[in-house]
């Protein structure tokens, strides 16, 4: 059964698709990656995929609800969990409060026990503090629960992104671009993270310029070209499109397939 349904989506700016009646399927419990070059449209479908656009035609449906055009905010009910490419982090609180944040869906709301801060509401907020140092020590930061987010290294800070979209217990995480910016050693990190979710049974959507990283971890493999798809399959298939190879690198296609691209 597929988690998230895109339907002949599309979305222009002026004269420019963005998005170009695309479609495509992401089957749950597997790493469903979207590459493509530059301005392949990747960011505008990901804002279209979390209720930040609205689409001018089509559909998209997370665990059969349709969410077209609806604001971020239901999507994130639904079981949207994301990350960004560049840091959304609260560096004025400690990297367990970051991710206490992503529990705000599951906290106690009822406003007499927030007044009286009666038993029920300790023992949700201990709860809720107990799931944050879980996910911390599984996306490997249980060293730095009590550290100020400003005093973090880079490649732990992606992790404490994603630890934080997991405190929410999305269907579906959305990676975007969680390598941006790492060393060798910050991205297998990641790989290895992304592998350990996926072996845990989450679905994952992952766009990444970081094509060792995407040909490692994905089950399927979607490559947008001017907002369209150009290809899409397995890992294997896609590095040995010829329409992908020329994509990339500019060039008709050699008998040499895509396994490594500095540009997505």
């Amino acid at each position: 059964m597929s988690l998230l349904v895109v339907d002949h989506l599309a979305k222009r700016f002026g004269g420019l698709r963005a998005v170009d009646d695309l479609s495509f399927e992401v089957p749950a419990r597997t790493v469903y990656s979207i590459i493509g070059p530059n301005g392949a449209g990747k960011t505008t479908l990901l804002n279209l995929m979390t209720g930040i656009y609205a689409p001018d035609t089509g559909r998209v449906r997370l665990a059969g609800q349709d969410l077209t055009g609806q604001p971020t905010h239901r999507w994130a009910a639904a079981g949207l969990g994301r990350t960004f490419q560049n840091l959304q982090v609260f560096f004025n609180m400690t990297a367990l409060e970051n991710v206490m944040t992503g529990r705000h869906l599951h906290e106690v709301t009822a406003l007499v026990p927030a007044i009286f801060r009666l038993p029920t509401l300790r023992r949700a907020e201990a709860a809720n503090r107990a799931q944050a140092v879980t996910l911390m020590q599984r996306v490997g930061l249980g060293d730095w629960v009590d550290a100020p987010a400003d005093g973090m290294p880079y490649g732990a800070l992606k992790r404490l992104e994603i630890a934080r979209a997991l405190a929410a217990e999305p269907k579906l995480l959305l990676l975007d671009e969680p390598a941006a910016g790492l060393n060798h050693t910050e991205a297998r990190e990641i790989d290895v993270l992304i592998r350990q979710l996926a072996r845990d049974g989450m679905t994952v959507v992952l766009v990444e310029h970081n094509m060792r990283l995407v040909m490692e971890v994905s089950d399927r493999v979607l490559v947008l070209e001017r907002g369209a798809r150009l290809a899409e399959g397995t890992p294997a298939e896609v590095a040995a499109d010829p329409r992908v190879i020329e994509a990339y690198l500019g060039v008709e296609a050699s008998t040499e397939p895509v396994t490594e691209a500095t540009h997505a």
